[in-house]
């Protein structure tokens, strides 16, 4: 046999025993892995789990609670005011060798209505005893009934000044359950982007578990060529570098794994870092190419921290309001009527009161201006600069929305197209490695082209991976611009 020949068949030889060993291992049943014990984890279960145990979601969730408390505080200045006084006293005077002893017991409701009105009724008993020589009654008892009406005519007049306050609160709890629809966004945006990130890692390792079963498959078999004269120690030497390198490459994917899964754990549990997750995979692209038009819409209309912004003008717009109405002076009238009556128990004094024994009434007015008015007016111009700082920045706000979906919807289309690219370039470099390791079975290659070759094919395999990722991150991030993932996942917040 030609010496030709004798390497060809050495070849075969060396190339049937090694698929015997690799067919053995190949054959032998993979130990378990976490994943597998665990039932499959689906994106929309993360979700929700994310939804009702998430840190940030369960400290957020009391802002709103906050809010509704912030409305009634606002409301407090306008309940009825119940006012209880009472004194007792006694006096002496040396000079007339007399002593008089003095009771005196008042009750008052008093309530300021939005009109800028207060309204108020009152009711007064005081006991005297005095010097029976001086006094006719003794004790004698006087008891009044009052009611009492002062309006504001400038400064504090009107529904619109005094609710202001109420609306500003009921405005503050509005954006309040704005600000917990953003971060449910948000908390729902980081689960995609984990979850899609794990289903990568575990798809990762996988590429470099297999590319290391492929070293090793090749070590296997540049040892049986070396061994029957068809390789040389060098080829053994390639073979085994490259069954390091792919260990390393396993090792570290294998890390990724565990650092992504606690990132998932950490946004879906409390305290559950040791808890296995399931299968966890890619979602395929299913949706029509986003319009820029109709995504910016959306982004309009249902983007939290844009209504935020607007909710906060018209806070502002309120502040503005009030500002103004402090600007004026103040200028209230008054009125005020009351029956009384003196006897000598405390049931005939209210009698004779009621009797109308004694009546009376007042008229007032009260003005006070301060002079040139410059904190009030400074106040004023405050709060207009502010307004229109915020209009400003409101209308910024927008623009950056246009901005980033424009940028969204292009980073869709451009990944949807890199994923086809990348998956392409796969299949390509698997033809590649099958077709070098053939010529290497055939004795017409070396082992240093067919790990160039596994190494393309390992390189556009995790390519293709991070292309998909990519997409997914891309798709998320659409979502969350156009505020709609509490749609696409039917989550209702409470």
């Amino acid at each position: 046999m030609t010496t030709p020949h004798r390497r060809v068949a050495l070849a075969l030889l060396a190339a049937f025993l090694t698929g015997c060993c690799v067919q053995a291992q190949e054959n032998a049943a993979p130990p378990p892995t976490e994943a597998a014990a665990a039932p499959p984890l689906t994106l929309e279960q993360c979700i929700k789990r994310a939804l009702a145990r998430n840190f940030s979601l369960a400290i957020g969730s009391y802002d709103p609670q906050i809010a509704q408390d912030g409305i009634v505080v606002a409301q407090g200045a306008y309940e009825p005011q119940l006012s209880v006084t009472g004194t007792h006293g006694k006096s002496t005077s040396h000079v007339t060798n007399s002593s008089a002893t003095s009771t005196d017991l008042r009750v008052g409701v008093s309530q300021q209505l939005y009109s800028g009105t207060t309204v108020g009724a009152s009711s007064r008993l005081d006991r005297s005893a005095l010097n029976p020589a001086v006094a006719a009654l003794n004790p004698a008892y006087d008891a009044d009934l009052t009611l009492s009406v002062r309006q504001s005519l400038l400064s504090g007049f009107g529904n619109d000044v005094n609710r202001a306050g109420v609306e500003r609160a009921e405005i503050g709890l509005r954006r309040a359950h704005l600000d917990f629809k953003a971060q449910a966004l948000d908390v729902i945006l980081a689960t995609e982007n984990a979850y899609h990130n794990l289903a990568f890692a575990r798809e990762q390792l996988a590429v470099r578990n297999f590319s290391l079963q492929l070293a090793n498959r090749l070590f296997d078999e540049a040892k049986v060529r070396r061994d029957t004269g068809v390789a040389t120690d060098l080829d053994v030497l390639q073979a085994e570098v490259g069954v390091a390198n792919a260990r390393r490459g396993a090792i570290l994917a294998e890390q990724e794994v565990k650092d992504r899964q606690d990132a998932l754990l950490a946004l879906i549990g409390q305290f559950e870092l040791d808890a296995p997750l399931g299968h966890v995979s890619f979602a395929e692209f299913s949706e029509a190419t986003p319009v820029f038009a109709s995504s910016y819409q959306l982004a309009k209309a249902n983007q939290p921290d844009f209504q935020s912004s607007q909710a906060a003008i018209e806070q502002l717009k309120l502040d503005l309001k009030i500002a103004k109405d402090a600007a004026r002076p103040d200028l209230s009238v008054g009125a005020a009527v009351g029956l009384s009556g003196s006897n000598g128990s405390g049931g005939d004094a209210f009698g004779d009161a009621l009797d109308r024994q004694n009546h009376s009434w007042q008229v007032d007015f009260a003005f006070n201006y301060p002079w040139g008015q410059r904190s009030d007016k400074a106040r004023y111009r405050q709060s207009l600069a502010t307004l229109n700082r915020e209009q400003v920045r409101l209308r910024q706000i927008e623009q950056n929305i246009e901005v980033q979906v424009r940028s969204a919807v292009r980073s869709v289309e451009t990944n949807v197209e890199s994923v086809r690219i990348a998956t392409l370039a796969s299949q390509l470099s698997q033809k590649q490695y099958e077709l070098e390791k053939a010529r290497f079975d055939a004795g017409l290659s070396t082992s240093r082209r067919v790990l160039e070759a596994q190494d393309d094919l390992e390189t556009n395999r995790v390519n293709e991976l991070q292309a998909k990722v990519s997409l997914q991150a891309a798709i998320s991030a659409l979502h969350r611009l156009e505020g709609s993932s509490l749609q696409r996942y039917a989550v209702t917040l409470p």
